[in-house]
């Protein structure tokens, strides 16, 4: 791999951190969610009246928080980094794909999907560097 300028590596360090911060961050904000269905239905906009749509729903915002909790530890422990990125990518993108493919979303849904570009965009970046770091170390 050619040599980069000098001041390209601590940009390089410092997004796949940056990355997984704010998607980190991103993930924790449906975590409310858990509190039952009067949050879902403010969070997400659709009316949660029977208990197997508020089962799903809750476990989809406890399995949010892990996956942001990872991210977090993940920017704080550079071995974890390439995995949290990894599976925060195909979180964030996979649920852009879905939402694109069905449509038709409704406003709060909405703001879920442009939340989720960025953190697309985030995880993106810092998982090129990531790459990009790990190609230079030779691994």
């Amino acid at each position: 791999m050619p040599e980069l300028p000098a001041q390209v590596t601590p940009i390089l360090k410092f997004l796949p951190i940056a990355g997984l911060l704010v998607a980190g961050l991103i993930h924790l904000l449906p975590v409310a969610g858990v509190l039952g269905p009067a949050t879902l239905t403010r969070l997400y906009g659709i009316p949660v009246g029977d208990p197997d749509t508020a089962i799903l729903l809750q476990h989809r915002a406890l399995l949010f928080g892990v996956l942001g909790l990872f991210m977090l530890a993940a920017a704080a422990l550079p071995p974890l980094r390439l995995a949290a990125l990894l599976v925060g990518l195909a979180s964030a993108a996979s649920f852009l794909l879905v939402a694109r493919w069905v449509g038709g979303y409704n406003a709060a849904i909405g703001r879920v999907v442009t939340v989720d570009v960025i953190a697309t965009a985030a995880l993106a970046a810092g998982l090129v560097a990531e790459l990009l770091l790990a190609a230079r170390r030779g691994l």
